[in-house]
């Protein structure tokens, strides 16, 4: 089992950085990060304290559902409000989506709002603009896509979306692999 998928996926679901777990874990934040990628393991007290801080226990963090489920609605949705910069917020349509190919996020930008820079990385990615309009920086190009439209890119630069508007704007974005 990887339980560094999980642990991250809690972490976020939570709103907590990696810092702001390993603080309430006492424990540093390379750890964290080593753990979330399955890099290291945690000894069993240090997996409790973990899971404690993220509001759950032993029993309900390997607890094993049924059939996978493939429809996701509204209580399902982990939403990230107002990160830095973004004057709007996230929201991962997919519960634990980091431990499939691909992570589909609905990105919701206020006016001259952005999202994080994101180091280039292997996978494509991929979005479609549902209302405003929106810049895809990759690099040091720039271009525009504007509702109704969609984009896709080699993540082979830092990118990141932008809205240039004075509205807000709505764009469902997909990476593979997994990088929100």
């Amino acid at each position: 089992m990887e339980i560094g998928n999980r642990i991250r996926r809690l972490r976020l679901q939570r709103g907590l950085t990696q810092e702001e777990l390993a603080d309430r874990c006492e424990l540093s934040k390379g750890f964290i990060s080593l753990l979330e990628r399955d890099l290291t393991s945690p000894s069993i007290a240090t997996l409790v304290d973990i899971l404690e801080s993220l509001g759950t226990d032993l029993r309900g963090f390997f607890s094993v559902e049924g059939e996978e489920k493939i429809v996701f609605g509204e209580r399902d949705i982990s939403i990230k409000e107002d990160p830095e910069g973004l004057k709007g917020l996230i929201r991962w349509l997919v519960p634990s989506a980091q431990k499939n190919r691909m992570e589909p996020i609905l990105v919701e930008l206020g006016p001259l709002g952005e999202t994080q820079e994101e180091d280039p990385h292997e996978g494509e990615e991929f979005g479609y603009v549902l209302s405003g309009s929106v810049r895809i920086v990759l690099g040091d190009r720039v271009e525009r896509a504007r509702k109704d439209e969609s984009f896709y890119f080699k993540p082979t630069a830092p990118h990141k979306l932008v809205n240039p508007g004075k509205t807000p704007c709505r764009v469902l974005w997909v990476s593979t692999p997994p990088s929100f």
